[in-house]
């Protein structure tokens, strides 16, 4: 698979971010790293902050795909939302593409405060809202869909942070509880 040159730097970024943290990301180094000159870089994006918030926007974009995939396959929005998520799992690229571009852009919000982030933190707010529109879109009750997007979130959470599963049938048993099943 051949990338364009604006992945290659989010690969970069992303790879930054996982291996050596926050402190490392410049833009220099994400250049070297993504095999670009700083001006190449600067040409897909303007700023720092830019090239985060790109990050954060391909996050949404994998994430909108495989929730794509999940409806197509006759999945629900609050059935996706809630499923265990599998960082180990190799057997399915995008889930492994989401994983990793999740804990990246993780990565990026504690090292992100004050009004110079404001595009990082737009990014992240457009991602979270768009799937807040998709459980309200699913779940008649938005306080049922409320519940459901905060376990989802503390679920996949602790799958992302390497914490032990919730006993596998006792959390069925929580999302048939939440689906009204």
């Amino acid at each position: 698979m051949t990338t364009n040159t604006r992945d290659r730097i989010l690969d970069a970024l992303e790879t930054l971010l996982l291996e050596k943290g926050m402190s490392q990301v410049t833009l220099e180094n994400v250049a070297a790293s993504a095999g670009v000159s700083k001006g190449g870089l600067l040409y897909h994006f303007k700023s720092k902050d830019a090239l985060l918030a790109g990050l954060v926007r391909r996050l949404s974009e994998r994430a909108d795909q495989q929730l794509g995939t999940a409806v197509a396959k006759g999945t629900s929005v609050a059935e996706w939302y809630l499923q265990t998520p599998n960082p180990d799992n190799e057997s399915d690229a995008l889930e492994l593409a989401l994983n990793r571009s999740m804990v990246a852009a993780m990565r990026t919000i504690d090292a992100n405060s004050g009004p110079e982030t404001d595009e990082v933190q737009q990014a992240l707010s457009d991602m979270l809202d768009a799937w807040s529109v998709g459980l309200d879109n699913d779940i008649d009750d938005p306080v049922r869909a409320d519940i459901i997007r905060l376990v989802g979130d503390g679920v996949y959470l602790r799958a992302l942070l390497g914490l032990p599963p919730v006993d596998p049938a006792r959390y069925k048993k929580v999302v048939d509880r939440l689906l009204d099943r």
